[in-house]
């Protein structure tokens, strides 16, 4: 037989469930709109492969924040509308991917810190959730880290090879992640 207050204290888990997803999924809307910012910047300066990348993984965090506006959902929330920082505008080339690198890698950090919060709060689906996300922003930041890395070491040869390419992504919604794999991941 449930009592009022466990499931007033269940209520309050599930808060705490909440914002923390709420909290994710407002970095994931400032991704989406940071990433297509540079997507766009890159195609301006013909940078098609880097381009198309871009866009790709924005199309991921779109995936992730539909994720987890779906499990807000579920638990009786709403989700967030609002990006959780300003984008970064008029990037250079050479800045735009350790700066993603930094997103990436503080974006881990947190999730695994919001993770925690689910699972003290008794939340194993959010979990779930959360680590399935923090491997595919693992691969992210293992993609702008060694754009980063070619850049700093290479510089403009590195560029000129990538100058001109095309940056079309085809009729593919699947994002960098899925794309990667085939469409073989769960999503």
């Amino acid at each position: 037989m449930k009592t009022a207050a466990g499931s007033k204290d269940r209520k309050a888990r599930m808060q705490k469930v909440i914002e923390a997803l709420n909290k994710a999924r407002s970095m994931e809307l400032h991704a989406i709109n940071q990433y297509m910012n540079q997507h766009y910047g890159l195609d301006d300066k013909d940078y098609g492969e880097l381009a198309a990348n871009m866009k790709l993984i924005a199309i991921d965090e779109m995936r992730h924040a539909e994720m987890f506006a779906e499990r807000i959902k579920e638990l009786g929330g709403e989700p967030t509308s609002e990006p959780a920082a300003k984008v970064a505008k008029g990037q250079d080339v050479k800045d735009v991917f350790p700066f993603d690198a930094g997103l990436e890698d503080n974006t881990i950090d947190v999730y695994n810190q919001l993770l925690l919060v689910c699972r003290e709060n008794g939340d194993s689906g959010s979990v779930k959730l959360f680590e399935q996300i923090i491997d595919e922003e693992q691969l992210h930041y293992n993609y702008f880290d060694n754009v980063g890395g070619h850049i700093e070491t290479l510089g403009d040869v590195y560029l000129s090879k990538i100058a001109g390419t095309p940056s079309s992504t085809g009729g593919t919604t699947k994002g960098f992640v899925l794309n990667a794999a085939g469409g073989a991941a769960a999503g």
